[in-house]
């Protein structure tokens, strides 16, 4: 009769359970990698992309829808005229002096009184009147400024138009003022520009004009200029 040894079980027991703990594995931990959503990236690169084409874009429709406008340049040096490529230009309605005998003035006067800093543009509207007559030859005629406003002005008569300006102090930039031209119409338009000038009397306004289109939010964008009867397109 066979008795068996409690002692020789627990061992065996204890063997066993000490085998199974050398041969368990510790378990690999394992780290979660969040993935960054795609949109994170496509939106702002989207955005950039809406921002840069806006420009152009609003340059396109106002050229499309635009009001034809004609604006007289005030007088400029033919040699400081073309700056490399680009040539600089100022309007009648970019001076303190004109604006400030017309309607609507007052509304800027603090702006103008030597307490505005030029850091600040205050937005101005200058309206324009279309010419009584249009000729079909020669330079064309200039709109002429009626009246300022601080604001859009509504219900304006089919013969005028609102054109947009930033009022810094005593100038105001309607975004006119700097142009590409082409090398190879530089020197023409710089002997063209020197000549007419020396053929007008001081009293007369230059003929040198700038066509434009302006929106119906007053935004403009430069189409052409007109030395005398020469018309150099933009």
């Amino acid at each position: 009769m066979k008795f068996s040894n409690p002692f020789n079980q627990t061992n065996l027991s204890t063997k066993n359970q000490d085998n199974t703990e050398e041969l368990s594995l510790p378990k690999a931990e394992t780290t979660n990698v969040k993935q960054i959503p795609v949109w994170r990236f496509v939106l702002p690169l989207t955005l950039q992309l809406a921002l840069i084409l806006s420009v152009p874009a609003q340059a396109i429709y106002t050229h499309i829808t635009g009001r034809t406008v004609i604006l007289q340049t005030a007088p400029v040096d033919p040699y400081d005229f073309l700056r490399g490529y680009y040539q600089v230009l100022s309007y009648d309605i970019s001076t303190k002096n004109n604006l400030s005998k017309l309607p609507g003035w007052e509304q800027f006067e603090l702006e103008t009184s030597g307490r505005f800093s030029s850091n600040n543009q205050t937005n101005i509207y200058v309206i324009l009147a279309a010419p009584e007559k249009i000729e079909n030859s020669g330079i064309p005629k200039v709109w002429q400024p009626v009246a300022v406003s601080a604001k859009m002005p509504e219900n304006l008569p089919d013969n005028q138009i609102a054109i947009q300006g930033k009022l810094d102090g005593w100038r105001v930039k309607y975004g006119l003022e700097t142009y590409y031209m082409p090398e190879d119409k530089r020197e023409r338009i710089n002997q063209n520009i020197s000549e007419v000038q020396r053929s007008v009397n001081s009293e007369e306004e230059i003929p040198f004009v700038v066509e434009v289109k302006v929106n119906s939010q007053g935004k403009a964008v430069p189409i052409s200029l007109w030395v005398r009867e020469r018309n150099y397109k933009f």
